[in-house]
């Protein structure tokens, strides 16, 4: 009689999504009128496609392998942009946004690129699809 191993790998498994409730950050500040202070605070909770839209702002400010605190995986590559051709630049500012945001599960794809050229800087504004809806959104980049 031979023994069956195989039924381990047959086991029922339910993939679970992760829930996308989180803090608001409020990035632009509150000016106090008392003393015309920017006070950056996190101010209540986010979910569905505000919490999105916040994922995107902060995977696309934050430069990969640059801080600790994230995971390899975390953040766009920007900075081996400086001083390329145009060409050269647009083409790897697609594809370097479009693996970024991907790796978020929540994040179904991304397109619709445009560029628009300001003397050194380059400003990409795309699309991106979500479980939750669309999202139009920019970044600037110098190049």
């Amino acid at each position: 009689m031979l023994p069956e191993t195989g039924n381990i790998l047959k086991q029922d498994f339910k993939i679970r999504q992760m829930p996308s409730k989180t803090y608001r950050l409020n990035v632009m500040g509150v000016s106090d009128n008392t003393e015309g202070i920017e006070i950056k605070r996190i101010s209540g909770m986010l979910d569905g496609l505000e919490a999105v839209k916040q994922t995107i702002f902060c995977i696309l400010n934050t430069e990969r392998f640059d801080c600790l605190i994230y995971s390899w995986n975390y953040g766009v590559e920007l900075n081996g942009l400086f001083g390329k051709p145009l060409g050269v630049a647009k083409s790897k500012l697609k594809k370097r946004i479009r693996e970024a945001l991907t790796r978020d599960d929540r994040i179904v794809s991304v397109d619709a690129f445009s560029f628009t050229t300001e003397g050194r800087k380059l400003l990409v504004s795309f699309r991106v699809q979500t479980k939750f809806g669309t999202v139009d959104t920019q970044k600037e980049v110098e190049i």
